[in-house]
């Protein structure tokens, strides 16, 4: 068995902060290996009425974040205080992404078997929190359809070595430390990854192809199933049902077809099929303070992959670890 130090000095690199160990009780198990099961033998562990998309059961939702929102609106304006505006903001905040996700069912068709319905209660909902639904609808599946792909993936996308290498220190700046990340997801709608050109408000951007400006790459079941495994389920505490379980990621990723509200039996299902390739989230108190250290350490170690091979793995850039460092003392 090998010590702790011997298990850090044996690190490949990671995806998503988790790391490739060359321990003794991970030897038989590679991760960069296709996994032993097709992705069919997990859709078929998963209960049938899993994938029924109820659309009552998805209004609900959807009237109950609502009903919320407009509660805190009525706090604030009834309070009007300096201390509770700080409060207003990160309630709100949060409600604004649960509101986000119930948007992003619509966009995968999760919310109900009606397109029009989906297309109209997501374009609603995102346009309130000024999403451009039907942009991020289009570009998200084709995040979904290439996840884990370094050439075709959309959003998430690891930058190569030779990308990371050509960008400034300023951006690397601005995309390795807290709190500018946190900015990602709009800077993301407007200009893309680092390494893409369009954005999500411009119709003519070459994010779109003429034909529906959504003409995706389909990936095969293999590299699908593979890409899919890339993704981790996340421990968001109370949060969890405030946000609809969106942090019960990995079979989202893999049949996102199914409702939010049957992910995580979904999940618990296929969990015997998947084996060693499902990573068991860290459990978290009322608050995912835990993720923070998660975020902060895949932002130090997280920063490119290798422009060759046909599995890569995260690496760090240690002249720009030991820069940073430098500049915090």
């Amino acid at each position: 068995m090998e010590s702790v130090e011997q298990k850090k000095d044996s690190i490949n690199g990671g995806v998503n902060g988790h790391y490739k160990l060359k321990s003794f009780e991970d030897e038989d198990f590679d991760p960069a290996a296709p996994p032993p099961f097709k992705i069919a033998e997990i859709r078929a562990a998963i209960p049938q009425h899993c994938w029924v998309r109820n659309p009552w059961r998805s209004m609900s939702y959807v009237f109950r974040d609502v009903l919320v929102v407009f509660a805190l609106m009525a706090a604030a304006v009834h309070f009007n205080s300096w201390y509770f505006w700080p409060i207003y903001w990160i309630s709100q905040g949060t409600m604004f992404w649960a509101i986000f996700v119930l948007g992003h069912d619509c966009g995968h068709g999760s919310f109900s078997e009606s397109t029009k319905l989906n297309n109209v209660v997501g374009h609603i909902l995102h346009s309130a929190i000024l999403v451009p639904y039907h942009g991020w609808r289009i570009s998200h599946r084709t995040h979904h359809q290439n996840h884990g792909n370094v050439e075709k993936d959309e959003s998430w996308v690891p930058m190569t070595e030779s990308l990371y290498k050509s960008l400034t220190l300023r951006t690397k700046i601005l995309r390795f430390t807290v709190p500018f990340p946190v900015l990602a997801f709009p800077m993301y709608l407007l200009y893309r990854s680092p390494g893409k050109e369009g954005s999500h408000f411009n119709p003519k951007s070459s994010l779109f192809a003429p034909n529906e400006r959504a003409a995706v790459l389909t990936s095969t079941e293999w590299s699908y199933l593979r890409g899919g495994l890339t993704t981790v389920d996340r421990d968001y505490g109370l949060f969890n049902n405030i946000h609809h379980d969106i942090g019960t990621h990995v079979i989202h990723h893999l049949f996102p077809q199914i409702p939010h509200y049957h992910i995580v039996e979904a999940t618990k299902a296929a969990k015997p099929v998947l084996g060693k390739y499902y990573r068991e989230p860290k459990k978290s108190g009322p608050f995912p303070f835990h993720l923070v250290d998660n975020l902060v350490r895949s932002l130090d170690q997280d920063h490119y992959v290798s422009d060759s091979g046909d599995v890569v793995f995260y690496q760090t850039d240690p002249d720009f670890v030991k820069l940073i460092n430098n500049k915090s003392l």
